[in-house]
């Protein structure tokens, strides 16, 4: 599991849809998907219960999603103070 498979989950997470998440990463609908499907093999887990007209996350999901945002932002604020700290 990796940064970039978390972002990709946490904006599936927050607009509940593959299409709308791959448009707000400028990705296919099958390339959120495909990341989606790697993660819960990866995590022996299903992530979400989703079919032709809905989507929703499962508790290990919800705790995935929880836990990838504060990572995120994590990320997020150490790269902004290497780049203060090098100016």
């Amino acid at each position: 599991m990796d940064l970039e498979q978390l972002r990709i989950f946490a904006a599936l997470a927050e607009t509940g849809s593959f299409s709308a998440a791959g448009k707000r990463l400028y990705k296919s609908h099958s390339s959120v998907s495909r990341t989606v499907s790697a993660l819960e093999r990866e995590l022996g887990v299903a992530l979400a219960v989703r079919d032709r007209n809905s989507f929703a996350l499962t508790g290990e999901g919800r705790r995935l999603y929880d836990g990838a945002k504060a990572l995120l932002e994590q990320a997020e604020d150490l790269e902004k103070s290497v780049k203060e700290a090098g100016e």
